[in-house]
């Protein structure tokens, strides 16, 4: 009994499956008689102060600013990781889901600004359908099984990683607030500290990260939103020491279960709670709503599939191996399903809670669609092992 526990743990699908039931029980407590306790636990304060003086949050703010730093710091380990020694090392490897990723970011983007061009106070939330979930797409793409190429996994965890450092790019860029230039020069100097604890290749990572949080604290004072500072942190924690042991690989391992099956279901929890009481056909028509569905669903499988299918033509890259152009549209609608940091960027972009429950509505309707059709895809068109192995000897 505690193996098939730990097995199904293991699953790559593991993930995916524990962020999915997270939504679905948001959403049915946020339309339950539970619907007030809900909204009431998550606008509590927890306030953490000295003196008067210190942080005050929402419950909910305390999730997506502080948890999902350490989401973001996870994937600052696994993108120094992979620069270092993994699929981002070579440039030759990375041109080609590098390019989607860029597609697949700026074709959703620009749908949902046409969409919303006439609408200055819904503009704001042009990148949130630029964002591709890891989690959902790869524990579907796993759930297809042997039955699909192995390259697929590599492209589309290459394409995840790369659109989600576009994603941190834009978050730094676009959804910062007004500057106080005073916490930034401050935070120079835990910068410097971890700075120079990697470099001498430290073995304890613990006065490093407490570093990182010291970091944390003056990002968020700063107006630069601090889920950012996990990103930074993570980047100095040494991938070889002095004794040739490497504390990012140990950490990075020791943090995927605890990012996986609680910070992630957490923040699933905590934001997709869409109410539909008193749901009008305005909200789900909304230009908020069909931009996101329109530039999840069929931006992404434009921007992926469109600038794959210029770069293998002209000659530049080759298709994965195994793979044909059928795998390739599967995955590009696979790259649809937006959904964490699809909200989390919806977050940034509006404080209106109408505004946001049409954010949360068309991201689960996108992710669904975009679900269903990139499984249903990559499943009509995969051959089981056998079947290959049945058409090989027929040859």
């Amino acid at each position: 009994m505690i193996s098939a526990i730990e097995r199904l743990f293991k699953h790559e699908a593991a993930g995916g499956v524990a962020l999915m039931a997270a939504a679905v029980l948001a959403l049915i407590v946020a339309n339950s008689s539970l619907s007030g306790v809900y909204s009431d636990v998550l606008a509590a304060k927890l306030s953490i102060t000295l003196n008067d003086e210190g942080l005050s949050k929402p419950l909910i703010l305390w999730i997506n600013d502080g948890l999902m730093a350490i989401f973001f710091f996870l994937i600052g380990l696994e993108l120094k990781r992979e620069l270092l020694e993994g699929k981002l090392k070579n440039p030759r490897d990375v041109m080609l889901p590098g390019v989607a990723a860029i597609g697949g970011m700026v074709v959703p983007a620009v749908i949902f600004a046409a969409i919303n061009w006439n609408s200055p106070e819904t503009i704001a939330g042009w990148a949130i359908p630029a964002a591709t979930d890891i989690a959902f797409a790869l524990g579907l793409l796993a759930l297809v099984g042997t039955r699909a190429p192995a390259s697929l996994k590599v492209f589309l965890l290459t394409l995840a990683i790369l659109d989600d450092l576009g994603a941190i790019l834009i978050i730094a860029l676009f959804y910062t607030a007004h500057l106080k230039v005073t916490y930034l020069v401050i935070a120079l100097a835990p910068l410097a500290m971890m700075g120079w604890l990697n470099a001498r290749g430290s073995h304890r990572v613990s006065p490093i990260v407490i570093l990182g949080i010291v970091l944390w604290v003056l990002v968020l004072k700063s107006g630069v939103h601090a889920t950012l500072a996990g990103v930074v942190t993570a980047f100095f924690i040494p991938l070889k020491d002095r004794w040739g042991k490497s504390p990012l690989h140990s950490m990075e391992h020791g943090l995927v279960a605890w990012v996986a099956f609680f910070i992630v279901p957490v923040f699933a929890f905590a934001n997709a709670g869409v109410s539909f009481a008193g749901m009008s056909m305005e909200a789900i028509a909304s230009p908020v709503t069909i931009g996101i569905v329109a530039g999840l669903v069929l931006g992404k499988q434009a921007g992926v599939f469109g600038a794959t299918w210029l770069v293998v033509k002209s000659g530049l890259a080759t298709l994965p191996h195994g793979a044909n152009w059928a795998h390739i549209y599967g995955l590009s609608a696979l790259a649809g399903i937006g959904f964490t940091m699809s909200l989390f960027i919806g977050g940034l972009s509006y404080s209106d809670a109408a505004l946001m429950n049409e954010v949360r509505l068309g991201v689960l309707a996108a992710s669904a669609i975009s679900a269903v059709v990139g499984y249903g895809v990559l499943m009509a068109v995969s051959r089981k092992p056998a079947d290959e192995a049945e058409a090989a000897l027929a040859e």
